[in-house]
This record gives C-alpha cells, structure tokens and sequence, in this order.
C-alpha cells in the first residue's frame, strides 16, 4: 500500500485520554488472522467500540459524533505490549493520520512510521493543553506541520516542537517507503559504485 505523502494537516481532533493503551487494545488479537491491511479499521478499538453483541457502545468516544478528525490525542505511553504492525494499520485503516501523545512506545512508534502514521510525542503540558482545547470546543483545529516539526493550535496561539528520526521524515515528507528511499537514491549509488 503506497504511503501518502505528508506536509501539513490541520484537522479536529478525537481526544482519547487514557494512559498505556496498548496494542492488544488497539486491535485485539482475534483479528491478527488476516494477511491484507484491509478492515482492520473497522476493528480500531473494537472491544472499547462495541458490546458483546457487537452494539457500538454510547459511552466510547469513536462512537460520539461530537468528535471526529485525522487526530487522535491520546494519554501518554500509547502503543506499548507486543509488537504488531496490525495497530498501526487498523489506526490509519480508520483515518488517522497523526497520534500525539506524550510517550509512544518504540516499537509501535516505529510500525506507525513504516505504514504513514505520523507519532507527534509532545510534553505532559502540552497534551494536557490540548486535551482542554478540545474539551472546550470539539471542533477546534490542530495543525501539524511536518517539515517545522511543530504541532499547534492556531485559534489558541500555542504550539510546541517535536522530534522525528530525519530518515523517516524525508520518507514521510515524499510519500516513501523504504524501498521508493532506495529507489530514489538510485543514480547516486551507481555514481558511488563507478568510482569504487
């Protein structure tokens, strides 16, 4: 699956203010069976989202139509336990496009990386700011600027850097993976390799 290139988004926000989320929760292991990314989406949270009969729950916050957007704000160590690729894909399966918390763990922020879900890891302040802002209006903006490295809230006037590997923001940056990286480096490595 091609991965979106990625400059700027601004977008709302579902704020999901939880702490250790973890991959099991993200999508449960029951769905693992599948050998395709496709609709594991539809299982993003799937035991929070629904009941045992398979009812969406009222009280979980993917099933509010108060919020929606390419954000989701989550507590902070979001993405630890095992080590599955599948909760990044059910995460950009559902439409998200970027995860800020305070604290990813390294493996899932790695997987995210790899399938075109962008981790903005901000400090405990910030998040608490930011979980405010959308408490106060559920439709307030974030926008998330890739190449600057900085998320804000341009209603609001407050923003914060964060870091990213340089490596996996020229990937996000161009829409590659690591194979397209390789690709576009193409004529300088047979240019290094004629002069060995």
């Amino acid at each position: 699956m091609p991965i979106e290139k990625f400059v700027t988004l601004e977008s709302s926000c579902v704020p999901l203010p939880i702490e250790n989320i973890d991959t099991d929760q993200i999508i449960p292991a029951r769905f693992l069976k599948a050998t395709t990314r496709e609709g594991f989406g539809d299982n993003l949270f799937c035991d929070w989202r629904y009941d045992k009969k398979g009812k969406p729950r009222k009280d979980f916050v993917l099933n509010d139509p108060t919020y929606s957007g390419k954000i989701l704000v989550a507590g902070e160590n979001f993405g630890s336990g095992s080590s599955r690729e599948h909760a990044a894909w059910a995460l950009t399966g559902y439409g998200f496009k970027v995860i800020v918390s305070s604290f990813f763990a390294d493996i899932f922020k790695s997987n995210a990386l790899n399938n075109g879900l962008l981790p903005v890891q901000v400090t405990p302040g910030f998040l608490e700011e930011l979980f405010n802002a959308i408490k106060d209006d559920s439709a307030i903006k974030v926008k998330v600027d890739l190449k600057n490295q900085i998320i804000s809230v341009p209603s609001l006037s407050i923003s914060e850097k964060f870091d990213i590997n340089n490596y996996k923001k020229t990937c996000l940056l161009n829409g590659y993976d690591d194979i397209d990286y390789l690709l576009n480096m193409k004529e300088k490595i047979i240019a290094w390799e004629e002069k060995a």
